[in-house]
């Protein structure tokens, strides 16, 4: 039941993205920059998570945070990289378009970190359910992409 729950909320998290994606394209289009817009929108979640952090007390980050390896830092720079992107993509692409293809991203480069256990996450090899998988996913963002 527990594992039902978070797979809920994952649902409802990626149910935003498109929201996300399509306020942020407009965002780009009334400033005229999707930098500026990513910006902006960056600055809104900083924003919102002090204050969460403030209303549940949750403490600011010590000297530990320095001790975190190079390849943790990387979360920031991949989030940036995913908000700018869809900020100037979607607009070309359709947010559908563009989303089908993260997706597809995302799951490709999951099945190489729990292949081979990268980031520190445990080792979740490959099987035929997994392969077969993610050639669903593919097909899927090729008929969601083709246009005819």
């Amino acid at each position: 039941m527990q594992q039902a729950i978070y797979l809920l909320l994952a649902f409802f998290a990626g149910a935003a993205l498109p929201i996300q994606r399509s306020a942020n394209a407009e965002l780009s289009r009334i400033l005229g920059n999707p930098v500026t817009a990513s910006l902006v929108s960056a600055l809104v979640s900083i924003t919102l998570m002090l204050l969460l952090s403030l209303f549940f007390r949750i403490p600011l980050p010590d000297s530990a945070v320095l001790r975190a390896p190079w390849w943790a830092w990387l979360g920031g720079i991949m989030g940036i990289f995913f908000l700018v992107t869809g900020t100037f993509t979607v607009p070309v692409t359709g947010t559908a378009n563009f989303l089908v293809t993260v997706i597809t991203g995302q799951v490709i480069a999951a099945l190489l970190i729990d292949k081979f256990g990268l980031l520190n996450v445990p080792v979740h090899p490959l099987s035929l359910s997994r392969i077969m998988g993610v050639i669903f996913v593919i097909a899927g963002a090729v008929m969601i992409n083709y246009r005819r």
